[in-house]
């Protein structure tokens, strides 16, 4: 293992979440979010993850452990009033940076999109 810790996730609960937090995420993903993360310099992909009343997430992958731990060091101090943790009404209850072991691209590539 290299040691590269070039991935992060952040995960929301959303146990205790208001009523309509699911659309209203997918929303605010689909309107504002996609479009701040695509391009950005330093970061491979990011996904955005929802098993609903459970959880909600975003996992990145970034080109260097430096980016990856640039874009920590800022979002942490703030992530209480990040704009996922005002939607849902908490902050994050994990951010935690890992590994990446391999990346497959399967035959029909990668269909990024704001909204599926």
């Amino acid at each position: 293992m290299s040691g590269q810790r070039r991935a992060l996730t952040v995960r929301w609960s959303l146990a205790e979440s208001p009523e309509g937090v699911e659309e209203e995420l997918a929303t605010y993903v689909e309107t504002t979010s996609h479009a701040k993360f695509t391009g950005l310099s330093g970061l491979r992909y990011k996904t955005w993850r929802i098993s609903p009343g459970e959880w909600f997430e975003g996992q990145y992958v970034f080109t260097t452990d430096e980016a990856r731990a640039e874009f920590q060091d800022n979002f942490t101090p703030g992530a209480a009033g990040a704009p996922g943790s005002k939607i849902i009404g908490s902050a994050p209850i994990l951010i935690e940076a890992s590994d990446v072991m391999a990346i497959a691209e399967g035959w029909d590539g990668f269909e990024p999109s704001a909204r599926y």
